[in-house]
């Protein structure tokens, strides 16, 4: 029963040697390098992983690259700032050998800001604590997305596992902060792309409600000041997300509006 794991890397060399160094167990493992311009492809060859090189604008393709070049029965996902215990590995190993009722498992995750774990009031594109990162092939696909796109599960649920995997997220607010900015970024192209621009009274209302959920739904009011800046995340993400939208919306129509480049008699485009 071979197993394959799946990390996909953008400029990831500090983290990705000890996520990799704990993959060892698995029967090979594949690695996606989306427009590295570091060592990330290096460090991943030195440890026997398969490389994957590429331009992927949308993390969609990134994850269905992979999966498409991992040869085992079962892909193992993880992230380059994630890390599998030698108690989760052997948990993995026995769950794909026994006889699964089912072609996928859910793996908890822990996630650590600053070495601190924060179990509650995680959201979409934040962190989650629970996933569907252990699946056989062809189970698991994604729909288009630059960030966050949908998961489309076919088959049947095999179960949860009990060890978490390790996610060290990020170490200061200040790196939340700019993952935040990062990730609102992508999410307005998308929003772009399917004329979903929206307006502000939309944004303001969507944030309010992941603020709610990440807080108080999710419980993030009982880990502090990291619940509270966590959901106060996951509420800007959804205003800055439509008010950049609508920036690039502009944008893109302005330059649409703009004449024609026309050949002029001596040979240089000149604008009408």
């Amino acid at each position: 029963m071979k197993l394959s794991a799946l990390v996909c890397a953008h400029n990831d060399e500090a983290r990705l040697a000890q996520c990799l160094r704990a993959l060892e167990f698995c029967d090979e493992v594949v690695v996606v390098a989306d427009r590295c311009t570091d060592r990330s492809q290096d460090i991943a060859r030195q440890y026997g992983a398969r490389v994957i090189d590429g331009i992927f604008p949308m993390e969609s393709q990134r994850k269905a690259a992979g999966v498409a070049a991992c040869l085992g029965e079962w892909v193992l996902e993880v992230e380059p700032d994630e890390h599998v215990d030698a108690t989760l590995a052997y948990e993995i190993r026995a769950a794909i050998h026994g006889r699964p009722a089912g072609d996928w498992f859910d793996v908890p995750v822990h996630n650590f800001v600053g070495g601190a774990l924060v179990r509650r009031g995680w959201s979409a594109g934040l962190g989650e604590v629970m996933a569907a990162r252990l699946y056989r092939q062809r189970v698991k696909r994604w729909k288009a997305g630059r960030v966050d796109p949908t998961i489309v599960l076919e088959g049947r649920f095999a179960g949860e596992l009990e060890t978490p995997l390790r996610r060290d997220a990020e170490a200061d607010v200040g790196q939340m902060m700019a993952r935040l900015n990062r990730r609102s970024a992508l999410r307005a192209q998308d929003l772009a792309d399917a004329d979903q621009a929206g307006g502000l009274l939309g944004d303001v209302a969507r944030g309010l409600g992941r603020f709610w959920t990440s807080y108080v739904w999710r419980q993030g009011l009982r880990e502090g000041e990291l619940g509270f800046l966590i959901a106060l995340m996951a509420g800007l993400d959804a205003v800055l997300s439509g008010v950049r939208a609508r920036d690039l919306v502009k944008a893109r129509a302005a330059i649409a509006a703009e004449p024609a480049l026309q050949p002029t008699r001596l040979g240089v485009a000149g604008r009408r």
